[in-house]
């Protein structure tokens, strides 16, 4: 059995992907504020799926100050897709708004001002992938509106799964036969935090 790589960590810290002016400064506000963001590998890893499942229909909850929502728009842009994301906190929206602006991307991104549980109530699908990112505890009342708004064989990603308060939520989805899914415990630089867990759920 081959050795693993000594410092397994900071050997993988070498491949953080690039990013461009707008990502950086929104990595330096976060810092800087506090405000939680996925991180330069989680937002290249979002990119990858959303591209490889040719995804055209992007439903994000919780945007905060744009950031994960500029990978997400970037993958499914070139397909003439679009990205609905919504935020509660109407500060953060704002600052968002402003932030696809500067991106290039405000054209196929609709922010909506609302909360998620309130908003997904209303709201019709079909999407082809949802990343949800919002309060944990919010996590297990959205999921049967995940389902429902998710196209057959549509992708949920869920960030922050490593929290205790989206304990409840792992369990449902692991038993639920209504989804095909897995856990990973990550390590993730810049993430907040840099060990946590994503969970990739394929609706059945």
């Amino acid at each position: 059995m081959s050795k693993m790589i000594p410092d397994l960590e900071g050997a993988f810290r070498q491949f953080v992907p690039p990013r461009d002016a707008v990502l950086l400064q929104l990595e330096e506000e976060a810092t800087r504020e506090g405000i939680p963001i996925i991180g330069p590998v989680v937002g290249e890893f979002l990119y990858v799926l959303a591209r490889a499942i040719q995804a055209k229909q992007i439903l994000e909850l919780g945007t905060a100050t744009g950031y994960s929502a500029i990978y997400l728009a970037r993958a499914c842009q070139g397909s003439t897709g679009r990205l609905v994301t919504l935020e509660k906190d109407e500060g953060m929206a704002s600052r968002a708004q402003a932030n696809f602006q500067k991106a290039g991307l405000a054209h196929c991104i609709e922010i909506r001002v609302a909360d998620a549980l309130a908003e997904m109530t209303n709201m019709e699908g079909p999407f082809d992938l949802i990343f949800m990112d919002i309060d944990k505890e919010g996590y297990l009342p959205l999921l049967s509106h995940c389902h429902r708004l998710l196209k057959a064989e549509g992708l949920m990603v869920t960030d922050n799964v490593g929290f205790h308060a989206a304990n409840d939520f792992n369990h449902a989805v692991f038993e639920s036969p209504q989804w095909k899914s897995v856990h990973l415990l990550s390590f993730l630089p810049y993430h907040s935090p840099e060990k946590d867990g994503l969970c990739l759920a394929l609706r059945t």
